[in-house]
C-alpha cells in the first residue's frame, strides 16, 4: 500500500468509523468472557463441593459438566457473534474504505499518484 493510500485511509471517517465499532464488540465480548471464566474459578474456590453435587438423586454426572459444557457453548455462541458482524457489517465498511482510497489515489494527478504499490 502506498504512502497515499494510507494517509487517505487514516482520513477516512468510515475507516474511524469501524475502528471504533469493532474495538466496542472486542471489548464487549472480552469483558463477558472474563466475567464468565472468572465466575467459574471463583465458584471453584469458594464452592468446589456445588460442581460436584449430582444433578439428581439417582446421577453419577455432577453439575460440574454441564457448568463446563456451558462456557463451551458460550464461548462457541460469542464467537459466532463477532463473525457475524465481521461478515456482515465490518467487511462491507472496509471494502467501502478501501475502494475510497483506491479512487482517491487513483484520481491524484500522476506525479502525485505515482509510488509503488
Amino acid at each position: 500500500m502506498s504512502k497515499h493510500h494510507y494517509d487517505h485511509v487514516r482520513g477516512n471517517e468510515k475507516f474511524h468509523e469501524l475502528v471504533a465499532l469493532k474495538s466496542k464488540l472486542s471489548w464487549s465480548l472480552a469483558a463477558l468472557m472474563m466475567i464468565v471464566y472468572y465466575s467459574f474459578i471463583l465458584v471453584i474456590a469458594f464452592f468446589p463441593e456445588w460442581l460436584g453435587t449430582p444433578l439428581s438423586a439417582n446421577s453419577t454426572m455432577t453439575w460440574g459438566l454441564p457448568v463446563g459444557i456451558g462456557i463451551i457453548l458460550f464461548t462457541f455462541f460469542i464467537t459466532g457473534i463477532y463473525v457475524h458482524r465481521a461478515n456482515n457489517i465490518y467487511d462491507g465498511l472496509m471494502q467501502k474504505v478501501i475502494d475510497a482510497s483506491h479512487d482517491h489515489v487513483n484520481n491524484m494527478p500522476s506525479d502525485e499518484g505515482e509510488s509503488s504499490s
